[in-house]
């Protein structure tokens, strides 16, 4: 009994106790390296037609979607877009500006 105990309990416990510090250092690093996304990003690369040609001159409607948001490209870029979908995507950045906007007059105005 003592042999089945130290040969086969106590390892399985200490793997076990292993792997559940393994696991919690795991979930606190993952808060800690958390890289914060802009949102605007997301909805602008599924705006766009999602061909990831490269006509535009960046890494696909990802790359070009981070330059539109950043200020540094212009919609028109987009070859293989309508005017429809570069309409609805100055429209989107307009209000989501505005939202921006908004947010930070009312903190100055509640401070």
């Amino acid at each position: 009994m003592k042999d089945i105990f130290m040969n086969i309990i106590v390892p399985m416990l200490v793997f076990a106790a292993i792997g559940g510090l393994f696991g919690a250092l795991l979930g606190w690093l993952s808060k800690v390296f958390a890289v914060q996304i802009d949102e605007r990003i997301e909805k602008v690369t599924e705006m766009l037609p999602g061909y990831n040609c490269g006509a535009c001159g960046y890494p696909g409607c990802s790359g070009l979607a981070e330059k539109i948001v950043s200020g540094e490209a212009d919609v028109i870029l987009c070859k293989p877009g309508k005017q429809e979908m570069r309409d609805k995507i100055r429209a989107y950045l307009n209000k989501a500006e505005k939202n921006a906007q908004n947010k930070v007059e009312s903190k100055h105005l509640h401070s």
